[in-house]
């Protein structure tokens, strides 16, 4: 490679002259017969290309994102980081570039077996960065490979150890049991896993049916259920609301009894005070006040009889001249009582 470049850079300069001499109007033949290149350009020449070599060899420019791993005589030594970075030319070698931004790794698609023993396919993505250069280029051989079938092979540990329901319904865990187990394993690698997520589960046709089914019975379980609470609870509002009912007619009984108790009460106590103011009357010899008393009971029993509804005929087993005597008594009575209030 320095001999082709020697010589490259030689005709280029010879070129270069012979450019000069044409535009001084020297002839190509005449620039040939007296141009020779003696010892010491000759070996300045060398130094030259020699210095553009080692620079060329000993100065590597870095891109961000990216690190390269450097090995000396096959042994490696460092990574340098981007940027410029200088390295012993013709002993120290670039040997891995190595990305170093987060990557995406998808799962294929395989095959199982829940611990049910439902057969089911599943897939996944896979995120995770290289944080060591070295340890990802030396401590594994074909990083992505050695991913793939790390994720696989957990995949189907942590979905067999699950029931086909569980699998279904708890995503969220799956990937954080997957994302641990995965990012220990890779940590010897200088590999950190930020994520793994299940893409994909597809059961069988026949169990998707049978699935449907029997969200479909449950979803009629659910409905049946409620549909018996609800008649539960309004039978038991419906019971509290007759019991309610029944309690306020009882109290508004008991206040009615009270309340005719209370009147019988008055009653008894004003027909007392009658009797006594009767029984005083009767020792003063008073006989109108007795004629009064009977009167007024006997008109009484008389509005009784007639306000019956059954009753159409009344019969009166007494005579009318004691009924017109009676009246005549009352009224003499009342004549006495009126009179001697006026006279008063």
């Amino acid at each position: 490679m320095t001999r082709s470049l020697l010589k490259n850079i030689s005709a280029g300069l010879l070129l270069l002259a012979a450019n000069n001499v044409k535009g001084q109007g020297v002839s190509l033949g005449d620039f040939d017969a007296g141009f020779t290149l003696d010892g010491p350009s000759i070996f300045v020449l060398i130094i030259v290309v020699l210095a553009v070599v080692v620079i060329f060899k000993g100065v590597k420019t870095v891109p961000q994102g990216y690190e390269y791993t450097v090995e000396r005589f096959g042994r490696f030594t460092q990574s340098i980081t981007p940027g410029l970075n200088l390295i012993v030319p013709f002993i120290d070698r670039i040997t891995h570039k190595v990305n170093m931004m987060e990557q995406v790794l998808d799962i294929e698609s395989q095959s199982v077996i829940s611990r049910d023993n439902a057969l089911i396919q599943a897939d996944g993505v896979v995120f995770f960065q290289v944080l060591e250069a070295s340890k990802a280029t030396y401590e594994v051989n074909d990083l992505f490979n050695a991913m793939q079938n790390l994720c696989l092979t957990n995949i189907r540990t942590v979905l067999g150890a699950m029931a086909l329901d569980e699998i279904l319904s708890n995503r969220d865990e799956i990937n954080a049991s997957l994302l641990g187990v995965v990012d220990a394993a890779t940590d010897p690698w200088g590999i950190k896993v930020t994520r793994i997520e299940i893409k994909d589960l597809e059961p069988p046709a026949d169990l998707i049916e049978a699935m449907g089914r029997q969200m479909k019975a449950e979803r009629q379980k659910r409905a049946d259920i409620l549909e018996a609470e609800g008649n539960r609870q309004s039978e038991i509002l419906r019971a509290e609301g007759q019991k309610q009912g029944a309690i306020l007619d009882a109290e508004g009984r008991r206040e009615s009894a009270y309340r005719d108790a209370e009147a019988r009460e008055r009653l008894a106590e004003a027909e007392a005070k009658a009797t006594t103011m009767m029984s005083d009357a009767i020792v003063n010899g008073d006989a109108r006040a007795i004629n009064y008393f009977v009167a007024q009971k006997y008109i009484e029993a008389l509005q009784t009889i007639g306000s019956a509804e059954n009753e159409k005929l009344v019969l009166l087993p007494m005579e009318l001249t004691g009924i017109l005597g009676s009246l005549a008594g009352i009224g003499e009575l009342s004549k006495g009582i009126f009179g001697g209030k006026s006279g008063a």
